[in-house]
């Protein structure tokens, strides 16, 4: 019996991919915001930004929401995600850095699904 494939995610680092995921499908839960967006550039890569803004709070609170996102990420999008998108996680305020970890999760595989169906 073989193990499924994972596909491991690339890092997101410059604004312009991340102003392209903007543009592109989103869906908001309790605990984050998602935005995919389908690449038409051929290479079958899964790619993830995290972002916070200053609404989240000072730059511990932005930094233990972004961590809480990586670990989100690190579990669900290898299962739920799909090559050759791109993703970019928002922390919400007030909501990521004290969501239960499971509801994060669900929240996260629920906009998945959002996403991957319009």
């Amino acid at each position: 019996m073989t193990a499924p494939m994972t596909l491991k995610p690339e890092i997101l680092k410059k604004r312009a991919e991340f102003l392209a995921a903007a543009r592109a499908r989103h869906k908001g839960t309790k605990g984050l915001m998602l935005q995919g967006l389908k690449r038409e550039d051929g290479f079958e890569a899964l790619r993830v930004g995290f972002t916070c803004s200053k609404k989240v709070g000072n730059a511990v609170a932005r930094n233990r929401a972004k961590r809480r996102l990586r670990e989100v990420a690190r579990m669900v999008l290898p299962e739920h995600g799909r090559a050759g998108w791109d993703y970019v996680l928002i922390g919400r305020a007030g909501a990521t850095a004290a969501r239960p970890f499971e509801e994060l999760k669900g929240d996260l595989i629920y906009a998945l699904k959002k996403v991957h169906e319009k």
